[in-house]
C-alpha cells in the first residue's frame, strides 16, 4: 500500500468510514471502523492529516488525533458539502471530506481546547435556561389567560399572576394544582441562571481581554464574553471588515457587470454573537434617542436611515473596532474617534 499523505473521516456515534489518499491523490483507503477500534489504527498509522466534519465531538477526537501524531484538519460542513458526490452515504462523505482537506484555498475550523469548550459550554447553558424560562413564563400566560386571567407584559409579573390563580376560587382544583407544578419549574430556574450569571461575570472580570471588550459602548457582560470566547485567533483575519464579514455583519453582494449590488447582511457566522450585538446597538440608539447626545458618525446616521439598519451598522462598527483592539491589544479609547473626526473636518475646510 502506498503511504496515505491525507484522510477523510466521515463520524458518528459508533461508525467511522475513512477515505485516504497517497501524495499523488490516489485512492488507497476505504474502511470502516468502530469507536474502540480508533486508537489502535491511527497509532500504528505513520503522520497524516485527518480531515474531520466539525460536528458534536469532533475538537474532542481531534485533540486525540494529534496526541497519536497526526495532523486534524476541522472543516465546516457547508465547505465539505460541494465535494460530496450524488449519492448520500458515509463512503461519499468521507471522500468529500478528503477532497475538500486537499484543496489550496480551503478554510478550516480552529481547533478548541478542553477550556474554550467550556466557556461555550457556559452561554450554551445560559441560553438553555433562558429559554426554558421563558417557555415556562408563556406557558402560564397562556394557560391563565384560557380562564380569563391576563396579566401585564414582564417577567416579573409571573409571580403576581400565580398567586391571583392561587386566590381564584373559580378555577377547578385541577388547574390550580397544575399552574402549582407551573409555578415551581418556573421558580427553579431562577437560581440556576443566578449561578450560571455569576459565573459569566467572573469569567469577565477575570479575563483581561473580555474586561477591555466591555468598555466599547455598546458592549456588555454577554457581548464581552461571546467575542472572547468564540472569536478564533483574530490574526486569521487580514482586516476589520474580514472580521466583521465573518460576523455576518456586512452586505450580501451580487455584483456583475462592474456595477456593484448590495442587499441586506449576510447572516454568516455566529447567530448569537450578531444578535448580542445588534442589540448592544440598539440600546445604545435609544439612550442617543432619549437624551439627544449621539456622537457625530451616529447623528447622520440616524438622521437619513432607519433606526434597525443602523443599529445593524453600528453592529459592524463595534465589531471592527473589537477585533482593532484584540489584535493590538489596545484598550478602548472614547475620544480617539471624535479627534479623528475634528481632524478630517478640519483637513476638509482648510483652504486650498
Amino acid at each position: 500500500m502506498n503511504e496515505i499523505t491525507r484522510i477523510g473521516m466521515d463520524t458518528s456515534k459508533h461508525l467511522f468510514q475513512l477515505h485516504g489518499v497517497d501524495a499523488a491523490g490516489e485512492t488507497v483507503l476505504r474502511r470502516q471502523l468502530r469507536r474502540g477500534q480508533l486508537e489502535a489504527f491511527f497509532t500504528s498509522l505513520p503522520p497524516a492529516r485527518v480531515v474531520i466534519e466539525a460536528c458534536t465531538g469532533a475538537h474532542h477526537l481531534a485533540r486525540r488525533l494529534r496526541s497519536w501524531g497526526h495532523e486534524p484538519r476541522l472543516i465546516a460542513p457547508h465547505r465539505a458539502k460541494p465535494y460530496v458526490g450524488r449519492n448520500k452515504n458515509d463512503a461519499a462523505d468521507a471522500a468529500g471530506l478528503c477532497e475538500a482537506g486537499g484543496r489550496p484555498g480551503m478554510r478550516f475550523v480552529p481547533e478548541k481546547s478542553p477550556e474554550q469548550q467550556a466557556r461555550l459550554m457556559l452561554m450554551g447553558v445560559r441560553a438553555s435556561l433562558i429559554r426554558a424560562r421563558t417557555q415556562v413564563a408563556n406557558a402560564i400566560r397562556g394557560y391563565a389567560a384560557e380562564f380569563g386571567l391576563i396579566a401585564p407584559k414582564g417577567l416579573c409579573r409571573i409571580e403576581t399572576l400565580l398567586e391571583q390563580v392561587a386566590s381564584d376560587p373559580a378555577l377547578p382544583p385541577l388547574a390550580r394544582k397544575l399552574f402549582a407544578l407551573q409555578g415551581e419549574q418556573y421558580a427553579a430556574l431562577a437560581p440556576a441562571l443566578a449561578k450560571v450569571e455569576a459565573e459569566l461575570e467572573a469569567f469577565v472580570r477575570d479575563d483581561d481581554l473580555a474586561r477591555r471588550l466591555k468598555a466599547i459602548p455598546s458592549v456588555g457582560p454577554v457581548g464581552a464574553a461571546l467575542l472572547t470566547i468564540k472569536t478564533p485567533d483574530p490574526r486569521v483575519f487580514a482586516s476589520a471588515r474580514g472580521f466583521a464579514a465573518w460576523m455576518g455583519a456586512t452586505p450580501r453582494d451580487h455584483s456583475s457587470g462592474g456595477k456593484q449590488r448590495l442587499g441586506g447582511i449576510t447572516r454568516a457566522g455566529d447567530e448569537a454573537l450578531r444578535a448580542v450585538l445588534v442589540a448592544g446597538a440598539m440600546a445604545v440608539i435609544r439612550q442617543a434617542l432619549r437624551s439627544g447626545k449621539a456622537s457625530p458618525w451616529l447623528a447622520r446616521m440616524l438622521a437619513r436611515k432607519p433606526v434597525k439598519l443602523v443599529a445593524v451598522a453600528l453592529a459592524n462598527k463595534t465589531a471592527r473596532i473589537a477585533w482593532k483592539m484584540m489584535v493590538s491589544g489596545e484598550r478602548y479609547d472614547p475620544t480617539r474617534a471624535a479627534t479623528a473626526a475634528t481632524a478630517a473636518a478640519t483637513t476638509a475646510t482648510a483652504p486650498a
